[in-house]
């Protein structure tokens, strides 16, 4: 992985940390909409993650498949871009 190994770490660790808090919301009863916010809240930071790493990937990966010439590698990544972008819409 070539993302910013630090900042998607800390972002990772946050979200764990709000992954917990909301099982004690669940495990506490608590408000269905307070529960639905910070569900919300820690899409928000794997989002932020997952957008880290892709263009990691493309500055790196990509490009350097770019850069090699080799149709069969571009093709791939091509490929895996676009299936990521997929996922987006669904």
């Amino acid at each position: 992985m070539k993302a910013n190994h630090a900042q998607v770490s800390r972002l990772l660790k946050t979200a764990r940390g709000q992954l917990d808090g909301i099982l004690r919301m669940v495990d506490s009863d608590r408000y269905c909409m307070d529960i639905a916010h910070q569900i919300s809240a820690t899409q928000s930071i794997l989002n932020r993650v997952k957008k880290e790493i892709l263009l990691a990937h493309v500055d790196h990966c990509v490009n350097a498949s770019v850069h090699s010439q080799d149709e069969e590698d571009i093709q791939e990544k091509l490929s895996e871009i676009k299936s990521i972008i997929e996922e987006l819409s669904k």
